[in-house]
C-alpha cells in the first residue's frame, strides 16, 4: 500500500514548540485521512529546528465507493418538494427513486452512489487546508516571493514543502498543491552550514538517510540520545559526572540538527556562589549542562555545551565564545549574591507593605502575618517548636525581594535557606524557608521537619481559605491560583507525615485571620472540605484506591481528619476484596434498595427500633442479635481507630444477612410485621454506617 512523506521546511522553529507541532501534524493529517475513509496502518511525526516531517504508511490507493440512501417526500407530495428532492440527490426523475413502505405513508428513496477518489487527490485537497489552519501558539506573516505580503500565517517563514505518495516498489508521485506560492515537490535541504545544497528525496527511508548524510538527525529522540551519551562520556573521561537535566536535554535537542558535544570552563572563584545559582545562570543563559565532581559531589568549574556544527578547529572557537558569555553572567550572579548577603532577611520585610498579594486579600505583609499566626497554631499539632515555626513563617517570603531571586525566580525558597543560614538562623528555620513551598507536584519531595511542615501547611491553608473566602474557586480546567495543587500539597503533608489534624478547625482559624468576612462564613469550611474530598479522590486514585470508597467515608459527615480517612479507606478497600466483604456489600445494597422503594411508596422513613415481640422467624431474631453485637463491636473499634477490627466485625453480619434474605419475606401481608422488618433492614444500614456509607460504594 502507498506511503505518504510530508515535510514542511522553514526557518528555525522555537524548541519549545516542536514536540507539540509534530504531534499536531500527525493528528491533523491522520484524523482527516480516516474521515475521508482512508484508514492507514501507521504514522510518525518528527521535528528539527528547521522542519516538521510526517510519514504515514499503509494508506489505501483509493477511497472506497460509498452507497447511501436518502429519504425524500411522500408520494403525492407537492411538486416543489419533489423538485427539491431531485435536485439534492441528482436524480433525473422520480422513476430513478425507490418506494419505501412506512406506517406513515409511502416515501421516495434515492440510492446515491459516490465513487471513491484516488488517495493522492484527497491528499492534495486536505494538506493545504491543514497547513493553513495549523495551530501554532504564535505565528507570523512575511513577504511573498512577488514582494507582496503573503497570506500564510506560520511560525517562521516557510520555504519548501515536500509531499510524495506511492507504493514502495514504484517511484512515488508528488502530491501537487501550493500554499502561498510555494509549490510542492521532492526537494529538501540539509544542514544550514555543513550541507546546504538541495536534496531530492523519494520516500521516508530515502529521506531520512539522505538527511543524515547531509548532517541532519531527523528523530528528536535520536538527537537526545546522542547529546546525553556524548556528554556523559566526555565528563566521565575527565573524572567528572554530568548533572542530568531532562528538561534542558529536551530543549537543547530542539536547537540543533547535528549535535556536537563540547566542554568549557569558568574561573573557580565563581564556585563560591550557591550551586543552584551557577546552574540556573549557565542553564538559562547558555543552555549548557553543569558538571559535578564525582568524588566530592560538588559542582566543578566545567560545563557541557551542544553545538550545531563540526567546527574546523575542533570547536575551540565555539567553546571560547560560550566561556566569554558565561563569565560575565556568573560575575553578575556573584555580585547579586554578595549584595544580597549584606541585607538581613527581616530588614527586607517592610517593602512587603507596598506589595499587594491580592486586591481583596491585602498586602504580602498582611499575608505573612496571617501565616505566622497560623503556623504558631499548627506547630503543636505537628510536633514543631512554636517559636521556630513563627520565626520561619516570618522570614519565609523575604527572599522574594532579593536580587538573585529577582533574576532567577526558580530558586525562590532555596535562596531563603542560604541567606537564613548565612545570618545564623536555626537550621530548621532555614530549611522551612525553602521547604514551605513543597510539595509542588506529585513527584516533589514532602518535607518531614516539623517546622517546615507547620509553615508549609499554614502557607497552603491560608491560600486556600483566602481564595475560598473571596469566591475565587477553581472552575473546570481553570485554576489560576493553583488551589488544586495547594490542596494536594496539604493532603500529602498530612498523609506522608502521619499527622492528626482537624481540617475544619484549622480552616476556621485561618478564616478568623482574614480581615474580610465572606457572605457565607459558616459554610466556607464545609465547602472547602468537599474540595479536599475531591482532591483526596484524585490522590488515592493515583495510588490505586477507588474513589467511591472516599465518597463512602466522607458521606458519614464530620470527617475532616485526612489521615484517618485514608486509613479507613484502605481498610475498607481490603475488606471489599474478600468474599465476606463482597457478599455483605451485596446484602446491604439489597436492603437499601428495598428500603428505598418502600420509603418512596409509603412516603415515610422506617427509623426507630424494631419491636422484638414481632419477630416470628429465627432468621429475624438472629439478624437483630447480630446487628446489636456488630454495631457495638464496630463502633468500639472505630473509636480506637482500629479500622481493620471494625471491618472484621462487619464481616460477622454476612451469614445472618444472607439467611434473612433467603428465608424472610420483607413485604409481609401483615402491615405491622412488614414495618418491623423494614425497620430491621434500616438497622443493617445504620450498623454499617459506623464504618462507611455502603450505599455510595459501586458494585
Amino acid at each position: 500500500m502507498p506511503d505518504l512523506l510530508l515535510e514542511l521546511f522553514s526557518e528555525e522553529i522555537p524548541a519549545r514548540m516542536q514536540a507539540k507541532a509534530a504531534e499536531d501534524l500527525r493528528r491533523m493529517v491522520t484524523d482527516k485521512l480516516v474521515a475521508e475513509g482512508l484508514v492507514y496502518e501507521g504514522a510518525k511525526a518528527f521535528a528539527t529546528p528547521r522542519r516538521l516531517a510526517l510519514t504515514v504508511h499503509g494508506i489505501p490507493a483509493r477511497q472506497p465507493d460509498l452507497k447511501t440512501e436518502r429519504r425524500g417526500p411522500k408520494m403525492g407530495a407537492p411538486d416543489a418538494a419533489v423538485q427539491g428532492f431531485l435536485k439534492a440527490t441528482g436524480l433525473a426523475s422520480l422513476d430513478e427513486a425507490k418506494i419505501q413502505r412506512d406506517p406513515k405513508g409511502d416515501f421516495y428513496i434515492a440510492l446515491i452512489e459516490k465513487p471513491g477518489r484516488d488517495a493522492i487527490d484527497v491528499l492534495a485537497e486536505i494538506l493545504p487546508v491543514i497547513i493553513r489552519t495549523f495551530p501554532w501558539p504564535k505565528s507570523m506573516r512575511w513577504g511573498a516571493r512577488s514582494g507582496k505580503p503573503g497570506s500564510l500565517s506560520w511560525v517562521r517563514p516557510l520555504h519548501a514543502i515536500t509531499a510524495t505518495f506511492g507504493p514502495e516498489t514504484e517511484e512515488p508521485d508528488i502530491v501537487k498543491f501550493s500554499v502561498d506560492g510555494i509549490e510542492t515537490g521532492q526537494t529538501t535541504y540539509g544542514h544550514r552550514f555543513m550541507a546546504p545544497a538541495a536534496i531530492s528525496v523519494r520516500r521516508f527511508e530515502d529521506y531520512e538517510a539522505k538527511l543524515k548524510a547531509a548532517k541532519v538527525i531527523l528523530d528528536p529522540q535520536a538527537r537526545k540520545d546522542i547529546i546525553f551519551a556524548d556528554a556523559k562520556e566526555l565528563t566521565f573521561a575527565q573524572g567528572f559526572e554530568l548533572v542530568e537535566d531532562q528538561a534542558l536535554l529536551d530543549e537543547v535537542s530542539g536547537l540543533v540538527e547535528w549535535p556536537v558535544v563540547m566542554m568549557g570552563s569558568f574561573e573557580e572563584a565563581y564556585l563560591a556562589i550557591p550551586e543552584e545559582v551557577i546552574r540556573a545562570t549557565i542553564r538559562n543563559n547558555q543552555k549548557c549542562f553543569v558538571v559535578r565532581d564525582s568524588k566530592t559531589g560538588k559542582l566543578t568549574n566545567k560545563f557541557v555545551l551542544t553545538a550545531n556544527i563540526e567546527a574546523p578547529d575542533g570547536g575551540k572557537t565555539i567553546v571560547a565564545g560560550n566561556e566569554r558569555v558565561i563569565r560575565p553572567r556568573l560575575s553578575d550572579a556573584k555580585f547579586f549574591y554578595e549584595t544580597d548577603l549584606k541585607t538581613k532577611l527581616e530588614d527586607r520585610l517592610p517593602k512587603f507593605e507596598q506589595i499587594v498579594f491580592h486586591e481583596k486579600l491585602g498586602t504580602q505583609a498582611a499575608r505573612i502575618k496571617r501565616i505566622e499566626r497560623l503556623a504558631a497554631e499548627i506547630a503543636p499539632l505537628v510536633g514543631a517548636d512554636v517559636a521556630k515555626a513563627t520565626r520561619a513563617a516570618h522570614l519565609a517570603k523575604a527572599d522574594l525581594l532579593t536580587e538573585v531571586v529577582g533574576e532567577f525566580p526558580e530558586v525562590q525558597g532555596l535562596m531563603g535557606k542560604y541567606y537564613a543560614l548565612a545570618q545564623g538562623e536555626d537550621a530548621s528555620v532555614a530549611a522551612a524557608c525553602e521547604e514551605h513551598y513543597k510539595p509542588q507536584g506529585p513527584a516533589d519531595r514532602v518535607p518531614t521537619d516539623p517546622v517546615s511542615v507547620a509553615v508549609a501547611l499554614a502557607d497552603k491553608l491560608d491560600t486556600l481559605v483566602g481564595f475560598w473566602a473571596i469566591d475565587e474557586k477553581p472552575t473546570g480546567s481553570k485554576d489560576p491560583y493553583a488551589l488544586r495543587r495547594a490542596a494536594l500539597g496539604v493532603i500529602r503533608l498530612i498523609a506522608e507525615n502521619a499527622l492528626r489534624l482537624s481540617l475544619m478547625k484549622v480552616a476556621a482559624s485561618a478564616l478568623a485571620g482574614l480581615s474580610l468576612k465572606p457572605a457565607d462564613a459558616e459554610k466556607l469550611p464545609s465547602d472547602l472540605l468537599a474540595f479536599f474530598a475531591d482532591r483526596l479522590k484524585v490522590q488515592l486514585r493515583e495510588q490505586g484506591a477507588r474513589h467511591d470508597l472516599v465518597d463512602a467515608v466522607f458521606a458519614l459527615g464530620g470527617q475532616d481528619d485526612l489521615l484517618m480517612i485514608v486509613r479507613r479507606v484502605e481498610a475498607l478497600g481490603k475488606f471489599l476484596e474478600t468474599d465476606d466483604g463482597k457478599n455483605l456489600l451485596a446484602g446491604i445494597k439489597r436492603a437499601s434498595n428495598i428500603l428505598g422503594i418502600e420509603e418512596k411508596k409509603d412516603k415515610r422513613s422506617f427509623d426507630g427500633a424494631p419491636d422484638a415481640a414481632l419477630y416470628g422467624l429465627a432468621e429475624e431474631k438472629a439478624l437483630a442479635k447480630a446487628i446489636g453485637e456488630v454495631q457495638a463491636e464496630a463502633s468500639a473499634a472505630v473509636a480506637k481507630e482500629d479500622f481493620a477490627a471494625a471491618m472484621s466485625a462487619m464481616a460477622k453480619l454476612r451469614p445472618p444477612v444472607d439467611a434473612f434474605f433467603e428465608k424472610v419475606r420483607v413485604n409481609d401481608d401483615d402491615a405491622k410485621v412488614r414495618e418491623n422488618r423494614l425497620k430491621l433492614l434500616n438497622e443493617i444500614r445504620s450498623a454499617t454506617r459506623a464504618v462507611a456509607d455502603f450505599s455510595k460504594i459501586q458494585d
